[in-house]
This record gives C-alpha cells, sequence and structure tokens, in this order.
C-alpha cells in the first residue's frame, strides 16, 4: 500500500471518529442493541418510497434546480407559513439540501471569517465546531449544566464581543432533550439587536415536542427570522435518516451567500426524492401527528425503566433520553458505555462526548426511535442491571 511522501498538516488536528460511529460499531461487533446512534430501526409509509419510484420511472433522474425542486420548495413555504407564520419566498429563501449537516456546515463557511467568534452551547453536536475551525473561526462554548440544561442569557450577554459573528443553537436539543421557549427567543433577540450577528438554528427535531408544548422556531420569531438561517431535517421527519434530505429557510440576503457556498459543495439534491417529498407533504398529518407517535414511544421507555436503577432526566422534545446512572456504576460515562455494550447488550451515547473538555457528569444517552419489541428488549437487560 503506498505511503503519502510528507507529512500532513490535519485542518482537524484534534477531530477524530465520532463517538455515535465508534459505539455502532461497537454494538454490531457485540451484538448489542443500539441504542445508541439517532435512527429510527423501521420504515417510512410505503407511499413515499411508491412516489420515489415513480418519479424515478417517468424520468426525472438528471439534475434538479440548485436551489431545489421547485415543488418541494413550494410544499416547504406552505408548510412553514401554516405552523409559524411567516411567508418565505420558494425562489429567493429556501433552499433544499443533502441533510441538515451540510446546510450548518454552509451556513457557517458562508459567513464566518477568520477572527471571527461563533457562540455554541455545550454539550453540542459535533458537527458545529469543525465548521468554524475549518471557517477560520473561533468557537467561544458556553456551558449548559444537568439537570436542566438551560441558557444562562447572562453569560451569552458576556461572551458576545465585537467579533461575535454567530451564534448556534440546537432547540429541541440534541443530546439534552430540552426545549427553548419563546422568552428565550426573546432574550436572543435582545442581546443582538442592532449588531450583525447571524443565528444559525438547528431546528431538525422542531416537529417531536412533547407535553402539548409548542415548538419556539426562530421561523415564527420576525426578529430573529431577519437574521437567521433555520435548518430542518425531511429525515428526522419522515424516517428517513439514510436519505440525507434537509432545507435551509433565511432571508434572501442571507441565503444569497448560502447558494454561493452550496452550489460547490453540493450544487444539488437527488431529483426524484425531492418529488416524491413534495408529493407526500401534501398530507400534513405526517408532521403535525410526529409529536405524540414519539411521545408514545417516550413515555414506553420511561415507563418501562421506571423501577431500574437509572434515574431518567426530563425529556421535553427529541427522540432522545438522558439517564444518570450514578446508582449503578462508579465508571466514567465512555468506559460505562462501553461495559453497557459489551456486558448488558445495550449501547448508548456518553453525553461527555458532546463537551470540548469531556466533562463528564455521569449522563449517557439513549435513542427510542425503536420499534417496540427493539425497546422491550432493551429495557429488560437494562432492567437487569
Amino acid at each position: 500500500m503506498p505511503s503519502f511522501p510528507a507529512p500532513l498538516a490535519s485542518r482537524l488536528p484534534a477531530v477524530g471518529t465520532t463517538i455515535f460511529t465508534v459505539m455502532s460499531r461497537l454494538a454490531q461487533e457485540c451484538g448489542a442493541i443500539n441504542l445508541s446512534q439517532g435512527f429510527p430501526d423501521f420504515n417510512a409509509e410505503d407511499v413515499l418510497f411508491e412516489r420515489v419510484g415513480h418519479w424515478m420511472r417517468t424520468g426525472h433522474n438528471q439534475y434538479a434546480p440548485m436551489a431545489g425542486c421547485l415543488a418541494l420548495r413550494a410544499a416547504i413555504a406552505a408548510k412553514v407559513e401554516t405552523l409559524y407564520g411567516t411567508a418565505y419566498d420558494e425562489e429567493s429563501e429556501i433552499t433544499v439540501t443533502a441533510g441538515a449537516t451540510q446546510a450548518l456546515f454552509t451556513a457557517v463557511t458562508a459567513c464566518v471569517h477568520p477572527g471571527d467568534e461563533v457562540i455554541v452551547f455545550e454539550p453540542v453536536y459535533d458537527s458545529y465546531v469543525p465548521a468554524i475551525e475549518l471557517a477560520g473561526g473561533t468557537p467561544v462554548r458556553l456551558q449548559l449544566s444537568a439537570p436542566d440544561y438551560r441558557p444562562d442569557w447572562e453569560a451569552v450577554a458576556a461572551a458576545i464581543t465585537p467579533r461575535t459573528r454567530m451564534i448556534m443553537i440546537n432547540t429541541p436539543h440534541n443530546p439534552t432533550a430540552t426545549i427553548w421557549t419563546r422568552a428565550d427567543l426573546d432574550r436572543l433577540a435582545a442581546l443582538t439587536r442592532g449588531t450583525g450577528i447571524i443565528v444559525v438554528a438547528d431546528e431538525v427535531y422542531e416537529h417531536i415536542v412533547f407535553d402539548g408544548a409548542s415548538h419556539a422556531s426562530c421561523a415564527a420569531h420576525p426578529e430573529l427570522a431577519a437574521r437567521s438561517f433555520v435548518v430542518s431535517s425531511f429525515g428526522k421527519t419522515y424516517h428517513i435518516t439514510g436519505w440525507k434530505v434537509g432545507y435551509v429557510l433565511a432571508p434572501r440576503e442571507l441565503m444569497a451567500e448560502f447558494r454561493k457556498v452550496h452550489q460547490f459543495n453540493v450544487f444539488t439534491v437527488n431529483t426524484p426524492v425531492q418529488l416524491a417529498l413534495a408529493d407526500y407533504m401534501a398530507d400534513a398529518g405526517r408532521h403535525t401527528g410526529l409529536a405524540a407517535f414519539y411521545q408514545a414511544k417516550r413515555d414506553y421507555f420511561r415507563a418501562a425503566l421506571a423501577n431500574s436503577r437509572f434515574d431518567l432526566l426530563p425529556a421535553h422534545g427529541t427522540y432522545f433520553q438522558l439517564a444518570r446512572y450514578e446508582r449503578i456504576s462508579a465508571l466514567g460515562d465512555t468506559a460505562f458505555c462501553e461495559h453497557l455494550t459489551r456486558k448488558v447488550g445495550v449501547a448508548a451515547i456518553p453525553v461527555s462526548a458532546f463537551f470540548a473538555d469531556g466533562r463528564d457528569e455521569r449522563v449517557i444517552r439513549f435513542c427510542f426511535a425503536k420499534n417496540e419489541t427493539t425497546l422491550a428488549a432493551a429495557c429488560e437487560r437494562l432492567n437487569a442491571i
């Protein structure tokens, strides 16, 4: 095997294989039930697959427009206006992306210049900081602490400097399953008022909010909508994470910059899937019913672990459940997750992986986006500890 003849200076020297890949691989090696990586073990409805096949068979297999198929952008615009009361122009303010991660990366690289500062909230999803660093920006990490993981607005105010270019938020929040409120958005708006700060709102779990609460979207907040990239995911909404299709909303001035990068790092997203999604979105119940669907799974999972030695934290949104395990083990969370996978046969994610300093609060994350048979089998093993 040939080797590269000279040393290569890495652009991301601190980055290795993601914890999601590590734990999923270990789960497969050990034959463990995988409650680590955030993907369902069930399919979408057959009608969605049938619509993809229809558009393939009828010859729609060439490049889509760079911004996305107009039919899908129109469907997105209609959904957003119905839910959030904001009219985004389908021609200039909506772009279909190759998943939410690409949307987040593109928003950062389109707007962040060397020396700019970007505020993120830890525990932070692992794609944010590498995008900031590749753009030459400096991540400014603020802490959300167990058990409530609420933003400290005084700390946010203190972190804002003349070099702050962007604030990245995530609600409903992965991994903590918390949600931001309208009051939180009002505080964010007040802190960014009169500045050139851009907000990137990762709202991929927008439809998975529990107990009658409403999702507080930056798209529904006029002041924030005027300075925000709002990112969502069809993969999370329609149980098709492997299709890697998402979208971003932004005012036309920001979207123009976004598309300058998008056209060269992706250009466009596959055509038949876009057209099928446009058809599928015609039934609004497919996304408005998602909260009840996943709340039932959350409630089933929590009830099944009620008599275990895990202490379950509140889960207000997403399809994740955090748990403390201090009554079970004194191991650090990474070692405990490895033990859980190898010896108990259930894989989870250590929350310390979402902190740059590896802060270990003895909390792990389970994914309950699984069939009840999968959850029942996992809970039987977890209850036996």
